[in-house]
């Protein structure tokens, strides 16, 4: 899909900037000569990069960051930046990770573990929340790990999220690994039954064979994952368990995907992430012995059939649940909401019910959701302390910036802020020009003697050839 895009956009004379994980570990791709790119560590750097291919530049920025001989964990997160939806904060808690799965392209791009410190992350929720945020999701590629590097641990950063959370308002946890959750179970339980965090977690298990996992390289085995699924079952009734499996992956036997099967069967996942496995270049699975296509696609057809096979949430119809409203349905026909557990559920299309947490009887589901009828009597809850920004807003700019934006007039920039939307690109240079800054004078007269000798320079070469 990808290289079919990047095709047309440039037969059609567009230009293209790649970003993510792919570019970073193979830049030297036929289909990225002539693009530009940014690595998984430059995103704040985009605005410079869009401005330089516009131009016609190809741009390649793919370096690490690093901060006192330290890998830093990406870009900071005090950055402005426009939400796609104004009521969702999306954190980034750590970059990289400390598996070594053999089909995985992530670790070479992103490289090891790299933590932001608690109090970043606490204060990038308070602020979003401040900006008329509901609802924060924590993402990273692998949760569970986070804060090894760094001497803490996500039991520490929850808890402390958790106090910032304001009433109404709701965490959902990313991803985590079988390995990193075992070792905080009692207090991951506590958290996901608080009533400000979503009794939701994605635990990847990939394959129900131990001899698949070990090929994978995934360091845990079958009864981990399941001891680690019963436990959160036992402790916090309801949770919803979402993972992912591959088919087909090099070496995989029938038996051991009929193991696979079994699992699946035994805790019908309401979320199922089903992917056929792709050998992806550089990879140590790439060189494995592979699983022929046709077996491949079709143990993927079966799955994906025993997972269509039931409906997770047809014994809910008749429930009354509390739901919190974020965003327009695809077909644009309804809202959609989340109750405590994550799961869908769609309500009447009434701009009143955007963004509040509203009680509603369930009287419909269907295999991904259900519907809801909000309650005539029950109250609701505005999320938000505050206004949210407007769909296109940028996040994370003082006051003092955007009444000068939007006056045209100027001031001092926050360090962190960026070019603000419909903001010309010449008062951005204005506020960060030398002779706005202190010691402003000096700098103007290095940068004049700097032009004066080139100008000489070119004087007398002319002269010579004249001569």
């Amino acid at each position: 899909h990808c290289l079919s895009f990047f095709r047309k956009a440039q037969e059609g004379k567009k230009k293209v900037v790649v970003a993510g994980c792919v570019p970073q570990a193979q830049p030297r791709q036929d289909y990225l000569k002539g693009l530009s790119i940014i690595g998984v560590q430059q995103i704040d750097r985009v605005v410079e990069v869009v401005e330089e291919t516009i131009k016609g530049h190809s741009v390649r920025l793919l370096g690490q960051k690093k901060g006192n001989g330290k890998r830093l964990g990406g870009a900071r997160l005090d950055l402005p930046k426009i939400r796609k939806n104004p009521l969702i904060e999306i954190i980034s808690i750590n970059t990289g990770c400390l598996n070594a799965c053999t089909y995985c392209k992530t670790k070479h791009a992103r490289g090891n573990l790299a933590s932001y410190p608690i109090e970043e992350l606490v204060n990038r929720a308070k602020q979003s929340f401040q900006e008329g945020v509901c609802e924060i999701w924590l993402t990273s590629e692998d949760t569970g790990a986070y804060g090894r590097d760094i001497g803490t641990d996500l039991p520490s950063l929850l808890w402390k999220l958790v106090e910032a959370i304001p009433e109404g308002a709701m965490l959902r946890l990313g991803m985590t690994n079988p390995p990193y959750i075992l070792e905080h179970l009692e207090e991951m339980a506590k958290i996901l039954t608080h009533p400000r965090v979503y009794a939701f977690l994605h635990i990847p298990v990939q394959s129900a064979s131990d001899s698949v996992l070990m090929d994978m390289k995934r360091e845990y085995c079958v009864a981990d994952f399941k001891q680690v699924v019963d436990f959160l079952k036992a402790k916090v009734p309801g949770i919803t368990i979402a993972t992912d499996i591959i088919c087909g992956f090099p070496g995989e036997t029938d038996e051991d995907f009929q193991e696979t099967m079994k699992l699946v069967e035994q805790y019908r996942f309401p979320s199922l992430f089903i992917n056929q496995f792709y050998p992806r270049p550089g990879t140590p699975a790439a060189k494995m012995h592979q699983v022929p296509a046709a077996v491949k696609k079709q143990r993927t057809k079966d799955l994906s059939q025993l997972f269509h096979s039931y409906n997770p949430y047809e014994h809910k119809i008749g429930e009354r649940q509390r739901v919190l409203v974020t965003e327009e349905s695809f077909d644009s026909n309804y809202y959609v909401a989340h109750n405590r557990f994550y799961e869908q559920v769609l309500v009447p299309k009434d701009p009143l019910l955007m963004g509040k947490m509203v009680e509603v009887n369930i009287y419909e589901a269907g295999k991904h959701f259900m519907k809801g009828q909000p309650v005539s009597d029950a109250r609701v809850y505005t999320a938000s302390i505050t206004r949210p920004l407007a769909k296109g807003e940028v996040s994370g700019l003082t006051e003092e910036f955007r009444h000068a934006a939007q006056n045209g007039t100027n001031c001092k920039a926050h360090p962190s802020a960026e070019i603000p939307v419909k903001t010309p690109l010449s008062l951005w240079m204005a506020l960060q020009l030398p002779w706005q800054q202190e010691g402003g004078g000096l700098k103007i007269l290095s940068v004049s003697l700097v032009l004066l000798a080139v100008l000489v320079m070119f004087y007398y070469r002319g002269m010579e050839t004249e001569q």
